[in-house]
């Protein structure tokens, strides 16, 4: 039972504030130390790549990017379905919170990817199929929160908005397998949980530290985002005015 009580505290919009408001100051220094130690070691300390050159110093913001953006949106869709099936106004906060974030996430890895694209393949773009599956992840993270968006009533927003997210999972693990699935100019995983890194240590360290920035970054930009949308959500609650009148 208390275990129970400890799972459900920060269902509590205002818990959730109280938790997220003491969180962010360490959130977003945490951010910029990792960042910029991950830009250090990626840009000034990692060797040059012996066949792509320098450009391949892309990685370090192009591969964490990709990451991010399948694993906001799992959690995302998540926290949608948690906000569904239990009519949990709080998970239902955190979905909307992250959706932005994850777009982000993914616009940056679909723009880093052209950037890298350019010089090893020799041109911006290409009907890959992972680059086509990660376009579809941004429109499924457009199409969300355009959805959620349109709609009045919020609870029914929440309900039409998790329906379309648990349907775009299905797009998460064809993003993540492409490549071994069809035959694509994409090159393969370079991190593996059953193989060793085909990259240098210093390389491996920079890629992530800046994983771990871009962990810590979400964070940070989901709890200041929800925090807002809370004091949207709960404006007629009396801790709400209170706090407004505080910060005013």
């Amino acid at each position: 039972m208390s275990t129970r009580l400890r799972f459900y505290t920060f269902a509590a919009p205002a818990r959730f504030d109280a938790l997220a408001g003491a969180l962010l100051p360490w959130l977003w220094a945490a951010t910029l130390l990792l960042a910029g130690s991950a830009l250090y070691i990626g840009f000034f300390v990692a060797p040059t790549d012996a066949t792509q050159g320098d450009a391949y110093r892309i990685i370090f913001i192009h591969v964490p990017a990709a990451w991010m953006s399948m694993l906001l949106y799992l959690v995302m869709a998540f926290w949608a379905a948690i906000g569904w099936a239990f009519k949990a106004r709080m998970a239902s906060m955190l979905a909307r919170a992250i959706a932005p974030t994850g777009a982000m996430f993914t616009v940056l890895a679909l723009w880093s990817g052209a950037l890298w694209g350019k010089p090893t393949w020799g041109t911006w773009w290409v009907w890959d199929a992972r680059l086509t599956s990660e376009l579809i992840l941004l429109f499924l993270y457009l199409g969300y929160l355009a959805l959620v968006g349109a709609i009045d009533d919020l609870r029914r927003a929440d309900q039409a908005g998790a329906l379309l997210a648990l349907v775009g999972v299905v797009n998460i693990p064809i993003i993540y397998f492409s490549v071994r699935w069809w035959n694509t100019l994409h090159q393969g995983a370079t991190i593996s949980m059953t193989a060793a890194p085909k990259m240098a240590n210093t390389m491996l360290t920079a890629m992530l530290l800046m994983t771990l920035a871009c962990w810590v970054y979400s964070f940070a930009v989901t709890f200041t985002r929800a925090r807002a949308i809370i004091i949207e959500r709960e404006s007629h609650t009396a801790w709400v005015a209170a706090r407004v009148a505080e910060a005013n």
